[in-house]
């Protein structure tokens, strides 16, 4: 090629960018004028035309391999070739793989070579293009296809860094030159960076759909509340997302540091033989005791046969090893297999971290669920004792009453007896029986009231939030969305926590059942330092169907209850504990649209004023 000619390839090259959008009209012009060219110029205008064309493909193309695919058939048509060739270096950078050919025997299977073996090997390894005008005279020469004659071939990279190689066969001698050659690598430089682009776009869309699909595993793992349910949609997942033969999670037991099997996706073939085990025995030992990722290539190689928790098949040959965590506590490891060698890319790993990490944190949030309805069950049966107890303190009240008078008429009956009369006992066993009866009711009456020890100062927005914390679950699957309005600053109540959270969580309860189908609980916190006395005023409103008229007037009454299997006691001790406090519930309105319930407490005032 003459030195006008290669500067212009050059400058052609440099301009032949993957985003071009159409074939400028100067080259449009001198293709289709070609055949009245002096011939100096047609090895510009076939430059030209072969750069354009492969640039053309980084928007045009399907992927990689369709562009591989065009660009070969192109050049084969461009030179003329018999046959050709264009093979990628494998993930160890060791092995020529054929990606796509044209020309060779229809039975022929893709052609591997190691690199520095071949025409094509001895390229990839030295960077360098390589033109052999007769094949029968090269030593370098692996014959894969008997009529090739000559060969050409320049490697696919930027400067030492080498992905891999174009091939050109044909059936006559010396049928390429040096001009050839020149053409060749050229194109070969602009093939890729046609193949980085769209090696990088594919990257970029598997990650945006990796990322699509964490975001959408990481919203289903937290609507898990059952382990079980959350292993078995961790290991389904993982295996999804990351394109594996098999998946499995081994759950972890800290006293006697054993592994189970706890869940799995895949082959049954690829399930490990042994279910339990020692973590000793097992291959997820080292990143349990590491608390690291480990990655071993190929598990089939002799040492890991003996491993409990490997199968024996060889469906399975790399394993990507992930510990599942939270907080510095392990809970177990996530296994990932692939059916052949692979090494694991560093986002693969950063991928099964991230599911690992969902994983870990969706469990803690089963366990704080787990004490969230044992919470709920503790409050529950402290609610049922309470009830007795003040139905009890309601029996004993009204008790009392007669009690008194039968103690004031028999102290004034002034009957007396003498001493050896049987009478006198008598008259003196029922005086002790009367003193017995009144210190009884005397002791239930004040068992039932809130002891006032127990009694502190409580920011009233806390005590709301945590009762909300409680009740979040089941208001969820009630499908009832809960607001709560909380004032700038705190204002503090002098009060038994756990009995204002006992009326919150009676009140709430209330409301669900007037909304069967879902809706909406608002809670509106405001204080009134210039009342007197100073109040806090907490408004609950529901939009569920209002409470009966005719029952409206005697909602606090005891025994009273607006629906079936109700005990009627609700609103009953609820006001009660209100009253206790100082404060009231009362109804502010209701009907069709909701009702509003309002709470009033006194302010208490903060320690040191």
């Amino acid at each position: 090629m003459t030195s006008a000619a290669a500067q212009t390839a050059a400058r052609v090259s440099r301009l032949a960018l993957p985003f071009t959008p159409a074939l400028p009209s100067f080259i449009t012009s001198r293709v289709s004028a070609s055949a009245d060219l002096p011939s100096d110029h047609a090895p510009h205008v076939r430059t030209a035309t072969t750069l354009y064309r492969l640039a053309r493909l980084a928007t045009s193309a399907d992927g990689a391999t369709a562009a591989l695919s065009v660009a070969l058939r192109e050049l084969v048509a461009t030179f003329g070739a018999d046959a050709g060739s264009i093979a990628l270096l494998d993930a160890n950078g060791s092995v020529l793989r054929t990606d796509v050919q044209i020309g060779q025997p229809a039975h022929s299977a893709p052609f591997e070579l190691k690199s520095g073996h071949g025409v094509t090997g001895w390229c990839v390894a030295n960077a360098k293009p390589l033109l052999v005008p007769e094949v029968a005279s090269e030593p370098r020469y692996i014959s894969a296809r008997p009529a090739t004659q000559c060969e050409m071939a320049a490697p696919l990279g930027e400067g030492d860094e080498v992905i891999g190689a174009i091939d050109l066969e044909s059936d006559r001698p010396r049928a390429f030159n040096a001009d050839d050659l020149a053409l060749l690598t050229l194109a070969a430089a602009e093939l890729t960076r046609v193949i980085r682009h769209l090696w990088r776009q594919h990257a970029f869309e598997q990650k945006a759909r990796q990322l699509e699909s964490l975001i959408t595993i990481g919203r289903s793992l937290v609507t898990k509340l059952e382990p079980q349910e959350l292993f078995d949609t961790v290991v389904g997942d993982a295996r999804q997302i990351l394109q594996a033969r098999a998946c499995m999670f081994q759950r972890h037991d800290a006293a006697t540091d054993r592994l189970r099997l706890t869940a799995f996706a895949g082959d049954p073939g690829a399930a490990p033989s042994q279910t339990e085990a020692d973590a000793s025995a097992c291959l997820a030992a080292a990143a349990l005791r590491t608390q690291k990722q480990i990655e071993h290539l190929d598990v089939q190689t002799p040492g890991f046969d003996t491993l409990a928790d490997l199968p024996t098949t060889p469906l399975v040959r790399s394993v990507l090893l992930t510990p599942v965590a939270y907080e510095g506590e392990i809970f177990g490891v996530l296994s990932i297999f692939t059916d052949r060698v692979h090494r694991f890319t560093n986002d693969e790993k950063r991928l099964a971290a991230a599911l690992a990490s969902l994983a870990a944190v969706a469990l803690q949030n089963t366990r704080l669920y787990a004490r969230v309805f044992q919470s709920e069950a503790t409050l529950r049966k402290n609610e049922q004792l309470t009830t007795l107890g003040l139905l009890a303190a309601e029996i004993a009240h009204e008790i009392r009453n007669p009690l008194t008078v039968l103690k004031l008429l028999y102290g004034q009956l002034g009957i007396e007896f003498p001493s050896d009369d049987p009478r006198h006992t008598d008259l003196r066993v029922i005086g002790e029986k009367l003193d017995q009866l009144e210190a009884i009711v005397s002791r239930v009456l004040n068992f039932a009231k809130a002891p006032a020890r127990l009694h502190s100062l409580w920011p009233l927005a806390d005590i709301v939030t945590d009762t909300l914390v409680l009740v979040r679950l089941k208001l969820a699957q009630a499908k009832i969305q809960i607001r709560f309005e909380a004032p700038p600053g705190p204002l503090l109540v002098d009060a038994h926590k756990g009995q204002l959270q006992q009326v919150l969580l009676n009140l709430i309860l209330n409301a669900t059942h007037a909304m069967p189908a879902g809706g909406e609980i608002a809670l509106r916190l405001t204080g009134d330092p210039a009342a007197q006395p100073p109040l806090a005023t907490l408004d609950l409103r529901d939009t569920g169907s209002g409470i009966p008229a005719e029952i409206r007037d005697r909602i606090f009454d005891s025994f009273l209850s607006g629906r079936s299997g109700g005990t009627g006691l609700g609103l009953a001790i609820a006001r009660r504990i209100m009253l206790d406090h100082h404060g009231d519930v009362t109804l502010l309105e209701t009907g069709p649209a909701g009702t509003t319930l309002r709470l009033t407490l006194p302010l208490a005032k903060p320690a040191g004023d």
